[in-house]
């Protein structure tokens, strides 16, 4: 069963510095709840994380996950190499300047290897917006204050 969900935001940061929160693959736990563990396995040349394995707990499913992420300097993607629960993901975060700070566009399609009720769905969905929007936008603008 295919989902996706989408949500725009603005951030009072600069777009660098949101940026920088999902470049920093590793601190996931502490912004993202439903991520109980994320470490980068492989690296691009450039330094930026390409292959990561995360463990995900979403409407009380738990997850571990390995994904592949492509960069620019505006946009992180990703994409699901393996999981125990979900037969595709793809995810990607857009950010673009927009006068006070960022900008964000979010979006996430996943489809499930097994079929669950629809309530159970849409929890799981809204979860990944609002962790999505509250949880970067709390972590982006701890870190533009610092």
């Amino acid at each position: 069963m295919a989902v996706s969900a989408k949500i725009e935001f603005d951030v009072a940061a600069p777009p660098s510095v949101v940026m920088e929160v999902l470049m920093d693959i590793e601190s996931l736990p502490d912004w993202s709840g439903p991520h109980r563990e994320a470490e980068i396995l492989t690296e691009h040349e450039d330094g930026t994380p390409d292959t990561v394995r995360m463990v995900v707990t979403a409407a009380g499913i738990s997850d571990e996950q390995r994904c592949n992420y492509e960069w620019t300097d505006t946009t992180c993607e990703w994409h699901l190499i393996e999981s125990n629960q979900l037969s595709q993901q793809h995810g990607k975060y857009t950010v673009t300047e927009n006068g006070d700070g960022a900008h964000v566009e979010f979006i996430l399609e996943v489809d499930l290897k097994i079929k669950l009720p629809g309530l159970i769905v849409k929890r799981a969905q809204k979860m990944a917006v609002d962790t999505a929007k509250k949880g970067l936008t709390a972590e982006a603008q701890r870190r533009a204050a610092d």
